[in-house]
């Protein structure tokens, strides 16, 4: 089950998961509607959601005109949808003049609420805070009806499974909801504890919210304890009673602009500009980019970094993709990705291969957990398929460059033996190797042994991994094997297994 599901996710982009989703709900509002199931005007809904992504989608391409950069379509279009289901379905000139300003306000806080070229706040929760403030409207979040709740906790599930932040997602639904819980029961309503729970998930946007706004991946710090932190904070602030001080009062939106507060400092504070220099071939389908960062990148081996490549005529994956990084983390050397090529490649991967050096291209920012223990007496076993060894290439060069020693198996799993990757820098480290390939390599280094051909199995881990059921497991390629591996490590005693999925790369 769990190898469909990442399967499925992993066909597509995360902006492209929310845009569909959020699109099928607002298909979904416009079908209840006429069915008389919703109690909105279906004229209404359509007045609103034209206004709430046309204003949108237009101003951002102005602003993107004015400040000389791309837009990203698939961004704009989120925000409207999200602020369609933000404000009440309306043909009212006034409104729909509202909604308009709150679009043009999301907009512009991409460029103008912004340091280092790094946006700080939810395009649509700022948009509705300001326009809040200015009292021209007021956000009622009426996506959150029971009717509508199959939809927004379906999306909300994929988009929280596909970014692999549940765990997040999890923090806040049970602090909000028990906060809300705890109010209905204590207003003397005489409500129970099951019209407590079922009021709480139909009439407060605790899913949307979670599911489509506070998992943002802009507005997010890069690690899970911090994540967890904002979550947890922004799930009181949501909760609470409302509360007046003076223009503000608390409402769902401005939970999250305060929490976007706070992860904006646990965070990378500014954009990534790197300028292309040039790409060398890995293996016959394996390519790794080198980049130079205006400014030094901090970050640990083992992290990822979000790519920005505008192109024309962008297909389903849009134009934004995840990379691990494969260099290590020094201060004066080049940044490298790699990316596997298959033989029809994305409009991404073709438009990201065909860059000339000098090119210039934006990084939003990186992050991940998949980091070695700090204790370097840690024994660890890592396991790669495929392009999966790139963030391990990252780790162990840094550790050879420190002069590092751990012990450290690696179990490297390819299709064919023209496929190892980084296999100059495995040999390097001097690290014990356990390849898993079609056939017997002609020229094996000393620390390697081959394990023979097919796929890394529990048999095979158990027994060319000395003390296996001891080590910290870190677990690295495409959705299937990952999930099928962690298994296997868990049928076998490893407790610690930490996983990154190359999944919709």
């Amino acid at each position: 089950m769990r190898r469909q599901l990442d399967r499925f996710t992993g066909k597509v982009t995360m902006y492209r998961m929310v845009l569909v989703w959020l699109a099928v709900t607002t298909a979904a509002a416009l079908l209840l509607s006429l069915a008389g199931q919703l109690a909105f005007n279906t004229a209404d809904l359509l007045a609103s959601a034209v206004v709430a992504v046309g204003s949108t989608v237009v101003t951002s391409w102005l602003f993107a005109l004015l400040f000389r950069v791309r837009p990203h379509p698939e961004s704009s279009l989120i925000t409207g949808f999200l602020l369609f289901f933000l404000f009440y379905p309306s043909s009212a000139v006034d409104d729909l003049l509202s909604v308009a300003l709150a679009g043009t306000i999301a907009s512009a806080s991409k460029y103008l609420l912004a340091i280092r070229g790094r946006h700080i706040f939810n395009p649509a929760a700022i948009g509705a805070v300001v326009v809040s403030l200015l009292g021209l409207n007021f956000a009622v979040w009426w996506v959150a009806t029971g009717v509508l709740l199959p939809f927004t906790a379906v999306g909300a599930f994929l988009i929280l499974y596909r970014s692999r932040r549940l765990p997040m997602g999890l923090v806040f639904v049970a602090i909000a909801t028990t906060i809300v819980v705890v109010r209905l029961l204590g207003d003397g309503s005489g409500m129970d504890l099951g019209g407590a729970l079922a009021l709480a998930f139909t009439s407060f946007p605790i899913v949307f919210f979670v599911g489509f706004m506070l998992s943002e991946p802009l507005t997010l710090p890069p690690r899970r304890w911090q994540q967890l932190t904002v979550a947890a904070i922004v799930a009181v602030l949501f909760a609470l009673p409302s509360i007046h001080l003076g223009p503000l009062f608390s409402t769902p939106e401005l939970a999250l602009v305060l929490g976007n507060v706070v992860a904006f400092v646990f965070g990378q504070r500014r954009g990534i500009r790197l300028e292309f220099l040039g790409k060398r071939q890995l293996t016959p389908t394996a390519w790794e980019l080198s980049f130079a960062p205006s400014r030094p990148v901090a970050f640990s081996a083992g992290q990822y970094l979000e790519v920005t490549v505008p192109h024309a005529k962008a297909d389903f994956r849009g134009s934004r993709r995840i990379f691990s990084i494969s260099s290590p983390p020094t201060a004066d050397g080049p940044l490298t990705v790699a990316l596997s090529v298959p033989e029809k490649p994305s409009t991404f991967k073709r438009a990201f291969l065909e860059l000339e050096p000098g090119a210039r291209v934006r990084a939003t920012g990186v992050g991940g957990d998949f980091t070695l223990p700090r204790d370097t007496a840690a024994p660890i076993v890592l396991v790669a398929g495929g392009i999966g060894i790139t963030p391990f290439a990252s780790q162990l060069a840094h550790d050879h460059e420190l002069g590092r020693t751990r012990d450290v198996v690696v179990v490297y799993a390819v299709r064919d033996n023209e496929e190892l990757g980084y296999s100059d820098l495995l040999a390097r480290s001097g690290v014990p190797v356990v390849l898993v390939s079609p056939s017997l390599p002609d020229d094996l280094p000393a620390t390697w042994t081959w394990a023979g051909s097919g796929r890394i199995t529990g048999e095979l881990l158990e027994s060319a991994v000395p003390a296996l059921g001891s080590r910290h497991a870190f677990v690295s390629g495409p959705p299937g094997m990952v999930a099928d591996i962690r298994s296997a490590l868990r049928a076998r005693g490893v407790r610690r297994i930490t996983a990154d999925y190359f999944s919709g790369y």
